[in-house]
């Protein structure tokens, strides 16, 4: 069956535009893993989480480029063989007497001075110890001890549908958003909440950094919409408090982001 994104009217396979509105539905093909009808432009399949982008990207086969090898129109002549270089003659070094050094007797040594007698060596007086005041002890108080809190942020979801409210873990740099898989297990699980076959298994993740979070759809059959506005897949959104968050079409799927 393939669902209207306009009305959520069920068609049966193969129809191009909505029995109902007339609108135009997607193209729908096959997963290769399960068999579920997902759209040709899903990256995801929405039943089992099968990455149909690797599927595709792996089918393409890149054609061998021979590269001819071309032959020169001309002939290259011979080469006359390299004369050997001549060595040079070697150097004559004709050797050189030492030159004599004449002593300098201009100048005589200067006589030795005597030496010079120490005086004796004085001690300092020695002063006489100073007794200190005896001062009465004074009762020490025990020190002050501030307390300091840090005050941390908590992010949180609040569902419009049901007015729940899902804090964010906080340990977690990307907290995952879907349904139970075998691939990528959801750190927030929707499926207990109304409308949730609507949501992908692998639908959308919110990226913690610093005090920043950022939503991201990682390629779901139905979309993730930010303000009532379609999020493109690979673009980031930086989330604000009273930011609405619906996951799928319809709008039925709905929270709220909050800060405390």
């Amino acid at each position: 069956m393939i669902v209207c994104p306009n009305c959520n009217h069920q068609n049966p396979d193969g129809a191009v535009q909505c029995e109902a509105c007339y609108t135009p539905l997607p193209a729908m093909t096959s997963c290769p893993n399960c068999g579920t009808s997902v759209q040709s432009d899903a990256s995801f399949c929405g039943q089992c989480g099968f990455n149909l982008r690797a599927t595709a990207a792996s089918s393409v086969e890149v054609p061998e480029v021979s590269t001819p090898t071309v032959a020169p129109d001309f002939a290259i002549p011979d080469l006359p063989p390299v004369e050997p270089l001549i060595s040079p003659d070697p150097l004559l070094v004709t050797p050189t007497a030492p030159m004599a050094v004449e002593p300098d007797t201009s100048s005589t040594p200067a006589a030795s001075p005597a030496p010079v007698a120490e005086p004796p060596a004085m001690s300092p007086p020695v002063p006489a110890p100073i007794s200190a005041p005896a001062t009465p002890p004074v009762a020490s108080s025990p020190p002050s001890v501030g307390t300091t809190q840090l005050q941390t942020q908590r992010a949180s979801l609040l569902h419009v549908q049901t007015n729940q409210v899902i804090e964010l873990p906080q340990a977690l740099p990307v907290v995952h958003l879907g349904k139970p898989n075998d691939r990528i297990p959801p750190d927030i699980d929707v499926s207990g909440f109304p409308s949730s076959e609507i949501v992908s298994r692998v639908h959308a993740d919110i990226r913690i950094e610093g005090d920043a979070y950022y939503l991201e759809d990682v390629g779901s059959s139905n979309g993730t919409y930010i303000n009532n506005m379609p999020l493109p897949m690979g673009n980031r959104h930086r989330l604000r408090p009273g930011d609405r968050i619906a996951l799928g079409k319809g709008d039925r799927m709905t929270f709220l982001f909050q800060l405390s």
